[in-house]
C-alpha cells in the first residue's frame, strides 16, 4: 500500500469496526483524470447503503482534519463486493476453497484468465483446482486474484 492508503487505513479501521463492519481495503487511484479515495468495507450478512453512509459521515471530517492528500479527490465508501480482489495472505486464508478468477500478466496456454477453486497460496504464488486439475501460478505470473461468482 502507498503511504496515503496506509494512513487512511489506520485512520479508518477503528471507525469502521465501531460501526460493526470490517475494513477490507483502501485504494487511491486516478480514473479519467480524477483522483478517488475509496474505502471498502465488509460485514457479515452484507453491507448496506446505511453502513456506507454512516462510515462516510464519520470519516469525512477526520480526513479533512488530517489532510493526508494535498490534491482534490472524490471520497467514496463502498462494499468490498461479491467479486472482491484478494490481496493479503489473510484474504487468501479466509477464502481458501472458494471459487476465484486468477488473471495473469502473460498468456498461458493461450489464456490470461483461469477460474477454479482456490487450493493454495504461498507468498504470492497461487494454486487453483480447475476441471479436476490443479494449476500452479508463480507470484510473478499473477496480476490479480478475485473471488468469482458463477451464475
Amino acid at each position: 500500500m502507498s503511504k496515503i492508503t496506509e494512513q487512511v487505513f489506520a485512520m479508518a479501521k477503528p471507525v469502521v469496526e465501531e460501526e460493526g463492519c470490517s475494513l477490507w481495503n483502501v485504494e487511491y487511484v486516478r480514473e479519467a483524470g480524477t483522483w478517488y479515495l475509496r474505502v471498502f468495507i465488509d460485514k457479515e450478512g452484507g453491507v448496506g447503503i446505511d453502513d456506507c453512509e454512516r462510515i462516510s459521515r464519520r470519516l469525512d471530517p477526520m480526513l479533512d482534519e488530517a489532510d493526508p492528500i494535498a490534491d482534490s479527490y472524490v471520497f467514496e465508501v463502498g462494499s468490498a463486493g461479491a467479486e472482491r480482489e484478494l490481496k493479503r495472505p489473510s484474504d487468501f486464508a479466509q477464502f481458501m476453497g472458494s471459487e476465484v478468477e486468477v488473471k495473469l500478466y502473460q498468456p498461458l496456454e493461450g489464456r490470461k484468465s483461469f477460474v477454479g477453486v482456490l487450493a493454495g497460496y504461498d507468498n504470492g504464488a497461487v494454486a487453483v483446482e480447475e476441471a479436476g486439475k490443479t494449476r500452479q501460478f508463480a507470484a510473478g505470473q499473477v496480476a490479480q486474484v478475485r473471488l468469482h461468482v458463477s451464475i
